[in-house]
């Protein structure tokens, strides 16, 4: 068969779409096709951007041949980079009417559990309307809801959890008693799978949860143990509204392009609660998922998963020192532009033009940081401006690196945290 796997360098995408390619020749398509061919090769991948889809005659020409797809996208909140309408709901709607069209028969929809029309997050409404579409539509469909999925990749809420389960000492939580069942990856690909194959029957819609529902207290605590860290000595429970203020904040770094998992969104899906009904998958045919405890035996805790956990920890704050480091640089430099011109007045006739050519460059690569499409090339643009002005600064005033205040020196350890901070930015 020849099967479309959409968000095919997603956490189920790309884990689906190579359990898929063992049997099937697998189409993948992405926002970035040169992405895809680098973390999946051996799939033949489209790039496009789904929410741009919004018309039948759109995705028939990416049909041709097709025998089945599999939606494995989605977003989880409106943002810089996501509209929720235009991605989960309006494109696919297409894409099922595209399918009818093209006598595409097989569709398998990932969702989400509690996605229904009286959802509170444009998350699950939107996995709802296109849930829906599918329901009236005349194709052989599947909807799989996966509970929390854990992975050797994290993303999302399992990215939170063990950035949460990473702090030393003490281990502050909000909304500890929310109620979670979790999904081991492998047992949401193999349902793909199957349900691709037409070993799950058509119109099944079932949940992809473990047996029993736990806390989120439990499962960081869980998560910790994993990692070999001492349980905390101290624990405490963070207040509702902090949390808020919190999300809030990441809301607004979502119109900047950035992803947390930390966002509204979440905190709403933790207090409705992510749980489902395991026993709607044995219904129609699939086998009992395993259990979280099983998970974590099955793939051990390295050094990798404790770096990445404490890493991502502190990214945020590097971020945030990086890029008000260069916007204060900047401002001050034009604040007393006079007074940095007088130290190299023997440069030309209009030293002020360098002094302010250089805090304006630094404005900009500090803004240009907290812009996320823009912030890894923004660190090697700080590394570069550090290193033309270290060379510049030799010489024309090599008196500085013997500066009591270190000007010269100071700049070296800024580098370094560009750097440090250029490879933590890299996309999964």
């Amino acid at each position: 068969m020849r099967v479309l796997v959409l968000g095919a360098y997603g956490l189920i995408g790309l884990e689906a779409a190579r359990l898929l390619m063992r049997e099937h020749e697998v189409i993948a398509l992405g926002r970035s096709r040169s992405h895809g061919e680098r973390v999946l090769p051996g799939a033949r991948w489209i790039g496009a951007d789904i929410a741009a889809l919004d018309a039948p005659e759109k995705w028939a020409p990416l049909l041709e041949g097709v025998d089945a797809v599999v939606n494995a996208a989605g977003a989880l909140q409106d943002g810089a980079r996501d509209n929720l309408i235009a991605l989960q709901d309006r494109a696919i709607r297409a894409l099922i009417a595209a399918c009818e069209a093209k006598g595409v028969s097989r569709f398998v929809q990932i969702s989400a559990p509690g996605a229904d029309e009286n959802s509170g997050t444009a998350f699950l409404l939107t996995k709802a309307m296109a849930d829906e579409a599918l329901r009236r539509s005349t194709l052989d469909w599947v909807i799989l809801r996966p509970g929390l999925v854990w992975a050797r990749t994290a993303s999302g809420g399992t990215a939170l959890v063990r950035m949460l389960a990473a702090i030393p000492c003490v281990q502050p939580l909000m909304l500890s008693d929310a109620r979670v069942q979790m999904v081991d990856i492998d047992d949401v690909s193999a349902a793909i799978a199957a349900s691709v194959s037409g070993a799950i029957p058509a119109r099944a819609d079932a949940d992809l949860v473990e047996p029993q529902p736990r806390t989120l207290g439990e499962i960081v605590d869980a998560v910790r143990g994993w990692h070999g860290y001492a349980p905390a000595r101290w624990r405490f429970e963070a207040p509702r509204w902090l949390g808020g203020l919190v999300a809030r904040i990441a809301d607004l770094g979502g119109w900047l392009g950035w992803r947390s998992p930390l966002r509204t969104t979440s905190l709403l899906s933790l207090e409705q609660g992510v749980t489902g009904d395991g026993a709607s998958w044995r219904r129609a045919g699939g086998a009992a998922p395993i259990s979280f405890e099983e998970s974590l035996k099955r793939r051990p805790a390295v050094r990798q998963d404790r770096v990445f956990a404490r890493s991502q920890l502190v990214l945020p704050l590097i971020v945030l020192c990086l890029a008000g480091f260069w916007i204060a640089s900047g401002l001050i430099g034009l604040a007393h532009a006079d007074a940095a011109a007088s130290v190299i007045l023997h440069v030309g006739p209009m030293p002020e033009i360098f002094v302010i050519g250089g805090a304006l460059a630094d404005i900009a690569l500090g803004l240009a940081l907290l812009w996320r499409p823009w912030a890894r090339n923004a660190c090697f643009g700080m590394i570069a401006l550090t290193g033309a002005y270290l060379i510049a600064g030799t010489a024309l005033t090599p008196q500085l690196w013997a500066d009591p205040l270190g000007p010269f020196v100071k700049t070296l350890p800024a580098a370094v945290l560009a750097l440090v901070c250029a490879a933590l930015l890299e996309e999964r």
